[in-house]
């Protein structure tokens, strides 16, 4: 459809809030034609998310409880196949359940195999800016805005984007997008997507023209 729109022939930019940032970024790896041109992800869960919104802390049993009693259910067919946010529900204790059973977002960050497409097609963008709220108490870990997650076995340490495997051995091309300059880590004070329209205009409006 995105093809046949005469408006978008000469390319787009787009724009995705919370996880409207990953299903935007899998729309520029699988849908090339018409071009996107900068994609703007805003408060997005690229690494996916193993928490609770506004749960309180990881020092809570019954947070922990939950995240237990999802991660049995999370990765079923059905699940997987009829609740959205199971589509980026990332078990780090679990990895490889994560890796086989994720229909999309072990599929869009090459968890399982490079699809060389996928990888080339990302690196068409012309910026990948990518926004996180320092005060976020929905989006659990916080990292995951910026392309990071927790280090696997465990739910306290995190690691960044830079220092995850899917950087090192370039999976997915955000290495070489980042050498390119193409990759923009913007940061704002506040809860998810709590922003000033004077901060928007500042920040994000000069990647639109």
């Amino acid at each position: 459809m995105l093809a046949q729109d005469p408006k978008l022939k000469g390319g787009y930019n787009a724009m995705g809030f919370s996880q409207g940032g990953q299903f935007l970024r899998a729309v520029a790896q699988r849908c090339p034609s018409p071009p996107m041109k900068t994609l703007i992800s805003v408060g997005g869960q690229h690494q996916g998310v193993y928490g609770l919104p506004r749960c309180p802390g990881e020092s809570s049993h019954i947070c922990d409880m939950i995240r237990k009693a999802l991660n049995n259910g999370a990765y079923t067919d059905l699940v997987q196949k009829h609740l959205v946010q199971a589509q980026y529900w990332h078990d780090p204790f679990n990895d490889d359940l994560y890796k086989k059973h994720s229909l999309f977002l072990a599929d869009i960050n090459q968890e399982r195999a490079v699809n060389e497409t996928y990888r080339k097609n990302l690196q068409l963008l012309e910026k990948f800016v990518m926004v996180k709220f320092l005060q976020d108490t929905v989006v659990d870990p916080v990292d995951t805005e910026w392309f990071g997650f927790l280090k696997m076995g465990q739910a306290k340490e995190t690691e960044t984007l830079q220092e995850s495997v899917l950087y090192k051995e370039d999976r997915l091309g955000l290495a070489a997008m980042d050498k390119a300059g193409k990759l923009a880590f913007l940061a704002t004070k506040g809860d998810h997507l709590q922003f000033t329209r004077e901060w928007f205009n500042a920040n994000l409006l000069p990647y639109l023209h």
